[in-house]
């Protein structure tokens, strides 16, 4: 089986920029939940947050030039965590 993107957005205003990906890919000790994801909040050059889970790095999440793990729950989950971040800078 190969990917299947499920979800694809982008948006941008002015100097901000949300783009969101996910596939779903076969089951795997790399991805056990079975999807693949790219989140990331842009703002000019500069990528300010972003939750993923590339290869052999597993689920993480950067805020700025810091990385740390992610507790992946579900889709839905990782939407709310994400957006919440997003408020949470633009405040």
């Amino acid at each position: 089986m190969k990917a299947e993107r499920l979800y694809y957005e982008k948006w941008m205003e002015e100097d901000n920029i949300v783009e969101i990906k996910i596939w779903s890919v076969p089951v795997s000790s790399d991805k056990p939940y079975g999807y693949k994801y790219s989140m990331v909040y842009i703002k000019g050059d500069n990528r300010i947050m972003g939750y993923d889970n590339s290869e052999g790095k597993g689920d993480h999440r950067h805020y700025r030039d810091k990385e740390e793990p992610y507790k992946f729950r579900d889709i839905d989950k990782l939407f709310e965590d994400f957006y919440h971040d997003v408020r949470r800078y633009w405040k």
